[in-house]
């Protein structure tokens, strides 16, 4: 079985699009960043040094320093597949990410999105 596309993206390709529709619905590029660290476990060096890179989708999920156990309270539809319902690990790890940042753009606060 071939490798979805996504996986050999570089995350830097794909970073900019979830800064500009958090943008778009006056969220900041801080508050990206911030879902990112908080899914991921980078810190703002390490997530600045796989941009910098252009470190693919795989890998940066992949070297993830620790992902967030609270991710598993993400519920949701992105491209029409509810995100608890993905088996792929790889792939639900990025609509984890996919949906967080819809939760951004759609307004809800940091605290719902970080699920405190």
């Amino acid at each position: 079985m071939t490798k979805h596309r996504i996986y050999t993206m570089s995350f830097a390709s794909v970073y900019p699009h979830y800064i500009t529709k958090a943008e778009k619905k006056e969220r900041t590029k801080s508050e990206v960043d911030e879902i990112i660290r908080w899914l991921t476990g980078y810190s703002q060096e390490q997530l600045e040094e796989k941009l910098e890179k252009k470190t693919d989708f795989e890998t940066f999920f992949a070297e993830a320093p620790h992902m967030n156990p609270s991710r598993s309270l993400i519920k949701g539809v992105v491209c029409g597949v509810r995100v608890e319902d993905i088996e792929e690990p790889t792939m639900q790890e990025i609509r984890y990410l996919d949906k967080l940042v819809d939760e951004l753009a759609k307004g809800k606060s940091m605290e719902k999105i970080l699920r405190k």
